[in-house]
């Protein structure tokens, strides 16, 4: 789901129409946390309540259907810009729900009150030009958000997740900046995923543009020897995917990112702003 169809960046790889995030929020009339996260839960019913009379679907998974247990806050638009965001967080926590925040990093205040289950940032460049050229942000100061998101994620209890998107020719070289990125935030994981030739974005990429799995994980394995902490990879060739993990565990409850295990560095590598 998606509390807001506006974003702040234009991403040159993004499958969705820019066209659709080009309007003002000045005169918004902003719904309720509470109402959006009902009307979230009661739409998901409506577009599985179909399945309930398909004899190949189980009377047991279509009953789970109807109890939705998990919230991804993201499919469209830039969800950091809707104003009550840690309001719909705790109104999915109080649900009983498990929320998974997606977010391009550019508005770091409001990320710092957010307490999802797992924050999910993007980070599809390692330098201020190339971010320039591949992000295409609306405000002038996006690049220097980011940085400060670094350092709001360091300090996250919650699991945090830095996610990069990869172009041939692009935004694929210097792993070393790149693991001097990713270690500011001391993320959980790292998610390296190549750059998919689908929807809107065929009109301003070429397909030549889609790196192969091998062209990833090639990638992810030079970024991961500047940053020995990362030694866990695992790849899923069909989706184009590696990631990197500080631990062998793919999966921890979140009440063990309480335990010592999970504490983070003091220290902070330096980037610059350039």
């Amino acid at each position: 789901m998606t509390p807001i169809v506006k974003c702040n960046e234009r991403c040159v790889f993004c499958w969705r129409d820019h066209r659709g995030h080009a309007y003002e929020l000045d005169d918004v009339e902003w719904d309720d946390p509470s109402a959006v996260a009902e009307a979230s839960i009661t739409l998901q019913k409506k577009l599985l309540s179909g399945f309930g009379g398909n004899d190949k679907v189980s009377q047991e998974t279509f009953e789970q259907s109807m109890d939705p247990r998990h919230v991804a806050i993201s499919l469209d638009g830039e969800p950091t810009l809707y104003p009550y965001l840690p309001e719909l967080i705790e109104e999915f926590h109080s649900r009983n729900m498990s929320t998974f925040l997606v977010s391009n990093g550019t508005n770091p205040e409001m990320i710092e009150q957010c307490e999802p289950t797992q924050l999910y940032i993007s980070v599809d460049a390692a330098e201020r030009s190339t971010f320039d050229r591949v992000v295409r942000p609306v405000e002038k100061d996006a690049w220097e958000r980011l940085i400060d998101t670094m350092d709001v994620l360091y300090k996250k209890s919650c699991r945090t997740v830095l996610r990069t998107t990869l172009l041939r020719n692009w935004n694929m070289d210097n792993p070393d900046l790149y693991a001097a990125f990713y270690e500011r935030a001391d993320p959980d994981f790292i998610e390296l995923k190549a750059y998919m030739h689908v929807g809107h974005s065929r009109d301003r990429l070429s397909r030549e543009i889609m790196p192969e799995t091998k062209e990833v994980v090639k990638f992810a394995e030079e970024v991961a020897s500047y940053s020995p902490e990362y030694t866990t990879l695992k790849t899923v060739p069909v989706s184009r995917v590696a990631l990197l993990s500080k631990t062998k565990k793919t999966w921890i409850p979140m009440l063990e990112k309480n335990s010592d295990f999970w504490n983070k560095k003091q220290q902070k590598p330096s980037i610059t702003s350039q």
